[in-house]
């Protein structure tokens, strides 16, 4: 019992180990000097060299890594560069709850699309139905997600003026204007994670559909109703918790475009900033705290498998 649960908080630790390493060695190597995008030109090489002193950089790398490593683990991620010289994790602080929930109502309304529509077509296979769900879905997964957040923008902003389209309002502003612009984002993103759930869900179902207890639960009168949700949704859900556990860690930081779109202070748009600034403790900070979310997902999506299926539970024992 304590192996099940000691070895995969080992593996997280040494997943988080290498990827700080990666990130750290990774950006030491990148082209410019972070006491000139402190200091901005022109300024003289005593100045330049007072600073580097300050910063550390004259230290050798692994140095600097161990001092580095030595902070996070105190939940110190360093000082921005760029001024305002504000600490690291605070910015990230600022950052991360949009992005989380981008994600989050992004993910969930995912779900809410992709499961009826799924059950649907793989129920009436080779139907309408069918043909016109994969059709719709392949469309949306043919466009790019700007171009999907410009049309929602187009009709729903500039035409109907439902929704706003810039701007921000945090949650502890006013959960109405929070959710009304958030929606929009959301629904782009959501769009396009629905289609693919709906093409993975749909083909897992269409399997588990020709198995013998779904035709033996069809054989004593069940309704398809029951036979959709009760029997065959949760053996067919293998492949979309895994895509979904991907999803989470891949959306906190490559909504970029979508935030762009939508003027949100997210964390594409922080760590996108930063890394044109040659602010790498930025960087660095920010790439570590995606990389423990998305770690952390996998490893607790991971841990869902008995659930949806026993078996799997007693080859994990």
């Amino acid at each position: 019992m304590a192996r099940r649960f000691l070895l995969p908080v080992l593996e997280l630790v040494a997943v988080l180990f290498l990827v700080s390493l990666g990130v750290f060695l990774l950006l030491s190597l990148v082209p410019g000097d972070p006491a000139v995008a402190v200091l901005g030109e022109g300024r003289t090489p005593a100045e330049y060299d007072a600073l580097r002193e300050q910063l550390g950089l004259n230290d050798p790398l692994l140095s600097r890594y161990g001092d580095w490593l030595g902070g996070v683990l105190h939940g110190d991620l360093g000082t921005s560069l760029v001024p305002p010289q504000t600490a690291v994790a605070d910015r990230i602080a600022s950052a991360l709850p949009v992005s989380l929930e981008l994600a989050v109502l992004g993910l969930v309304m995912a779900l809410a699309l992709a499961l009826p529509l799924a059950m649907w077509s793989a129920y009436h296979q080779g139907g309408r139905a069918d043909r016109a769900i994969s059709a719709i879905t392949f469309g949306l997964l043919s466009m790019p997600s700007f171009l999907i957040g410009l049309v929602l923008i187009a009709v729903l902003v500039n035409s109907l003026g439902i929704f706003p389209r810039n701007e921000w309002v945090r949650p502890g502003d006013g959960l109405g204007a929070n959710l009304s612009h958030a929606f929009l984002p959301a629904l782009t993103i959501a769009l396009m994670e629905a289609a693919m759930f709906t093409r993975i869900l749909r083909n897992d179902l269409v399997t588990t559909l020709h198995e013998d207890f779904i035709l033996a639960a069809r054989a004593r009168g069940m309704s398809p109703l029951r036979i959709m949700v009760s029997d065959a949704l949760r053996p067919s859900s293998f492949s979309l918790v895994t895509v979904l556990g991907l999803s989470i860690g891949r959306l906190v930081g490559s909504t970029v475009i979508v935030e762009y779109l939508f003027a949100l202070p997210g964390m594409g748009k922080l760590v996108i900033d930063a890394a044109n600034q040659g602010n790498y403790p930025v960087v660095q900070g920010a790439v570590l705290v995606i990389a423990v979310i998305y770690v952390a997902s996998n490893t607790l999506i991971d841990r869902t498998y008995g659930l949806l299926d026993p078996r799997t539970r007693r080859a994990r024992a």
